[in-house]
Parts: C-alpha cells; sequence; structure tokens
C-alpha cells in the first residue's frame, strides 16, 4: 500500500525496489525555527542496528533515488533516507525560506528529534554538499562521512538571483519536461539502459508535489551550494569518497580536489560508472560503504 501524500502516479512504478521503497516512505512533522509550523518531513528508515547511515539526495531528486542501494546496507546495519528541505515529497510551506541554510537547519531539527546519536553521514551530488555543510556545523553528530560524487566545487550559477517571475516558471517548466528529464538521466549514467520508464517515474514523482516549481525557484535564488574547498581542511571526520569513473556531470577533476583536501579520508573509484553509483552499481558502492564502517 503506497502512503496517501504520495502522488498517484507512484501507482504506475513496475520494479521490485522502487515499488519497496515508495510503500516504506513515512511522514512526520518536525518543528523548527524556520516556521511557526511544523514541516511535514518524509523518510525511510529500515532497522538493523549498528550506528545510523543517513542518506541525502541530489539536487532536484528524492529519497527514491537510493532504492536499489538501502535494500543490500540495510541487510546489516540501520538505514535513515531522508528528502532534504524544499525537495522530494517533504512539505514546501509556502513561506518557508529554501537555501542551503534552511536545508541545514530543517536536517538538525530531524536529526535532533528522530536520531539524537552520532551518525554515519552519506551525501550524493548536491546532497554531498549539504553533508559537508552539516558536518561542518554539527560536527558532533556525524561520526563519519561518506562523499559520493559530491558537489562542492563549483560556484553557483549567477544567473539564479534573476530567476524573477516569469522566468522563474519558465525554467521550471523546462526542467519539468520529460525530453529534458531523460536527457539529464543518460547523462547521469554510463550504462543508459538504466534509463527506464521506471527509473524516469522515480525522478519526476517529486514534481507534482505543491509548491515544487516554488521551492525550486527559490532555492536557486538564495545561490544553493557555493565552494566549499577552503573549509574541507576544518572537517576532522573519517571520510570515504566515491566517484564514478565515468561521471560526466561533474567529471573526474573534483575528486582528486576532495581526496587532497580532506585530511582523514579514503578514495576509490567505482569503474563503468557514472554520476549515480549507488543507482549503477549499488552492489559495489555498498559494499564499499560497508567495509567503511564495519572494518
Amino acid at each position: 500500500m503506497f502512503p496517501s501524500f504520495l502522488p498517484i502516479n507512484v501507482r504506475q512504478l513496475t520494479e521490485p525496489d522502487s515499488i519497496q521503497l515508495a510503500c516504506q516512505i513515512q511522514q512526520t512533522d518536525i518543528q523548527t525555527s524556520l516556521l511557526s509550523q511544523a514541516i511535514s518531513t518524509s523518510y525511510v528508515r529500515q532497522s538493523k542496528g549498528g550506528i545510523p547511515i543517513v542518506f541525502l539526495h541530489g539536487f532536484d531528486s528524492s529519497l527514491l533515488e537510493f532504492r536499489r542501494i538501502i535494500p543490500i546496507i540495510a541487510a546489516q546495519q540501520e538505514v535513515w533516507v531522508i528528502d532534504l528541505l524544499g525537495f522530494g515529497f517533504t512539505q514546501r510551506l509556502v513561506d518557508c525560506p529554501f537555501s542551503s541554510d534552511s536545508i541545514r537547519t530543517h536536517l538538525q531539527a530531524f536529526w535532533q528529534t528522530q536520531i539524537n546519536q552520532p551518525m554515519i553521514l552519506v551525501g550524493v551530488s548536491m546532497g554531498g554538499a549539504a553533508a559537508i555543510e552539516f558536518t561542518l556545523k554539527y560536527p558532533e553528530a556525524v561520526h563519519k562521512l561518506i562523499l559520493i560524487d559530491s558537489a562542492g566545487f563549483s560556484q553557483p550559477p549567477a544567473m539564479g538571483k534573476f530567476l524573477i517571475e516569469p522566468l522563474g516558471k519558465l525554467a521550471t517548466k523546462f526542467l519539468s519536461n520529460p525530453n529534458v528529464r531523460k536527457g539529464v538521466s543518460e547523462k547521469a549514467y554510463f550504462d543508459k539502459t538504466f534509463v527506464t520508464a521506471d527509473a524516469q517515474l522515480c525522478a519526476a514523482l517529486h514534481l507534482e508535489m505543491p509548491n515544487w516549481s516554488k521551492a525550486l525557484i527559490a532555492f536557486t535564488r538564495s545561490g544553493g551550494y557555493g565552494y566549499l574547498l577552503d573549509r574541507l581542511s576544518e572537517i576532522q571526520q573519517e571520510t570515504l569518497i566515491l566517484w564514478g569513473k565515468q561521471d560526466q556531470i561533474l567529471g573526474t577533476k573534483p575528486a582528486q580536489q576532495f581526496q587532497d583536501n580532506l585530511p582523514n579520508s579514503q578514495f576509490h573509484w567505482i569503474d563503468n560508472c557514472g554520476h549515480v553509483p549507488h543507482l549503477e552499481q549499488p552492489q559495489i558502492t555498498a559494499q564499499l560503504i560497508l567495509d567503511f564502517i564495519l572494518f
């Protein structure tokens, strides 16, 4: 049974991993300093004990992007997957600010009320930048850090601040076009056969949530996540860096930059893989994560 707060098109999912994860999505009201009203926050928890592993998704995405890796890791470790503020199926309240600062504030409130112990924080693409900023602000909450094809080495586009109406609506209308989204997905994978109809639905289902366009415009106008290189040396947690060897979204240069600037890190290439190792090579990615955690 799919949760009632998900868009009705969730019923069109066909692949077992997608259906299973969608059925497990829950919502809880998280009170933050951002608003007087609590924010209904979407997440999945699969518990097997041990230090909790918390996964953060990429830009304009949702927790469904972890559908292939979660079952593998949850067989051995407690797993949480969270929809970041302004993304996924988490509530987008009209008066809420949407920025990297508000994402961090919301994530801290979720961690404090739901987890409240040091965690292993995993960030993918934009989620990697979110994980880095969170670790810098709340080091006591992060036991270890894992970055997968992480953002954080580029300045946000200057055009973001100019996304006023009607340009903002035109931009999000372009991003919501199925052909545009399919093109982005095909670029994200090394093996294009992964871009199935089910994968496309997983990547677009959250667009049907209320205020998707407004939140995306507001986040982009805020500047999103910028350049983090100068602060990486402050991170003392053990860090695992995983990178698809054929990444065409961010390229491969940032992989070496992360390795050079994180003082307590180890690095692994994942071959025959693009920007999304957790989707394209879930077995290899999961094993590298578990080896890092358990040994």
